[in-house]
């Protein structure tokens, strides 16, 4: 089985993209989904109370990724220490992830830090999904109800969206002038010969 990396900036159209690969059959892994699920586990809790204190849990003993977030899009070693602890484990669930669809012609692991990270050695080729940046944070806007200062702070934290083009294989431009289905059928067609 072929294994893809599916990236792009926040707000870029990553999910939208990996839910029409989902449509034709391809599964997807999604790192970002999976990491939030990792938070419910007492040794991830157990690391995040020592790096970040007990001020980013809510009444009931849970993440509040409100909080969280203001922590960790203001501080790039926070962020890289959150980073740290879930990380190895996301990709610890990929692996098993990967056992259970061999029999699909390619996989799709979609992850926002995919090259930040050095993750691109893990795949066999990589996508970009690319937009406009004022078309991003209208999205994110709309999505996360942030302000466009949050925004920005965020996309700050993130590498270049250039950058991954250059290191890319594939692009998917994700703008009002291109249809996205199109440009997904086309490279499922490459990807499965």
């Amino acid at each position: 089985m072929i294994k893809i990396g599916l990236t792009g900036n926040i707000g870029s159209g990553k999910t939208t993209v990996s839910k029409i690969f989902e449509s034709l059959g391809i599964p997807v892994f999604y790192a970002d989904s999976e990491a939030k699920t990792l938070y419910a586990l007492e040794e991830v809790k157990e690391k995040l109370r020592f790096y970040f204190s007990n001020s980013i849990f809510d009444k009931s003993g849970q993440v509040d990724f409100k909080s969280m977030a203001e922590i960790v899009f203001s501080n790039k070693n926070k962020l890289k220490q959150l980073t740290d602890i879930l990380h190895p484990m996301v990709f610890e669930e990929y692996h098993s992830w990967l056992e259970t669809n061999l029999d699909s012609p390619y996989s799709i692991h979609e992850s926002a830090i995919i090259f930040e990270y050095g993750q691109q050695k893990y795949f066999d080729k990589t996508i970009c999904v690319t937009s406009p940046l004022k078309l991003r944070i209208e999205r994110v806007m709309g999505r996360d109800n942030i302000s466009v200062e949050k925004i920005i702070q965020r996309i700050n934290n993130q590498m270049q969206e250039s950058e991954k083009v250059k290191l890319s294989d594939f692009i998917i431009t994700n703008n009002l002038n291109s249809f996205l289905i199109p440009q997904v059928l086309e490279l499922h067609n490459t990807l499965k010969k």
